[in-house]
């Protein structure tokens, strides 16, 4: 028996990646789940394998983009469950592209998901969290929601904004003395398909990135970084980091201050292959 045992746990983007990996970690925890995806098959296999390892699981296709659908979601949730412990707003897509040459469709669809979809998923379930009278939000954000780099600007916006919008709520948690933790992720490089799934501008070379992505930063598999974050979640902490290099580089921003910026503009230069 856990801490996790017999909890309602809620997990956007579980069709795989890290929501996959969180799902079967707290499946094997004794969690109960509900579970949602825009990839259906995804989901639906993830599904399969958390009650393969006993857990209740409530599946259902949800784009979180989608407002009215996510409100209704949350209480289609509480209703089925008759209570909501946990939610991880973990859906998220990616896209590198330089700012100049970006469209205004595709900065948005970054925005949309990433951040609009963090804020659509807490403002739908924090009521039922705060029912709960032991709820957690955990929002993941990124490495890049702790520092910049070029090619990433609809990212970085995205993710810098769930950090400044989850902290902000945590504090307004601790004013009001609502039982609910609030916890900000920031993943490093994740063994994922997210790079290989990332839009890029038209005429750019979206495999050599993604293949740059995969062999060079993606260091840290999803069920180390679902370790870390259930970990993080059991210590209550406001802001986990996943892998060595979210940890090395939020300390080495800290310590330079600004002046980071010109060292990751002049290694990217020189790093990234070109578009």
């Amino acid at each position: 028996m856990s801490e996790f045992t017999g909890r309602v746990v809620v997990i956007t983007g579980a069709g795989s990646g890290i929501g996959r990996a969180l799902a079967l970690d707290l499946a094997a925890k004794g969690a109960r789940l509900a579970l949602s995806d825009v990839d259906t098959v995804g989901l639906e296999e993830t599904a399969r394998l958390a009650r393969d390892l006993g857990a209740e699981v409530q599946a259902e296709p949800l784009d979180v983009t989608q407002r009215e659908k996510v409100m209704d979601y949350a209480d289609k949730v509480a209703e089925h469950f008759g209570v909501v412990n946990q939610v991880y707003n973990n859906a998220g897509v990616a896209y590198h592209g330089e700012f100049e040459r970006t469209e205004f469709k595709d900065f948005e669809r970054v925005v949309d998901v990433d951040f609009w979809g963090v804020v659509n998923g807490t403002k739908a379930f924090l009521p039922h969290l705060i029912a709960s009278g032991d709820g957690h939000l955990i929002n993941v954000s990124s490495l890049f929601g702790l520092l910049s780099i070029p090619g990433q600007s609809a990212y970085n916006a995205a993710k810098f904004a769930v950090r400044g919008f989850t902290e902000s709520l945590r504090q307004e948690m601790l004013v009001a003395k609502h039982p609910v933790q609030v916890t900000c992720v920031h993943p490093g490089g994740i063994k994922t398909a997210i790079a290989r799934n990332a839009a890029v501008p038209d005429g750019d070379d979206q495999v050599s990135f993604a293949q740059f992505f995969d062999s060079k930063l993606a260091r840290t598999t999803p069920e180390d970084a679902a370790a870390t974050i259930v970990r993080g979640v059991r210590k209550n902490k406001g802001r986990v980091l996943i892998g060595a290099d979210a940890k090395l580089l939020d300390g080495w921003v800290r310590l330079v201050g600004p002046s980071y910026q010109r060292v990751v503009a002049f290694v990217t230069a020189r790093v990234l292959p070109k578009g």
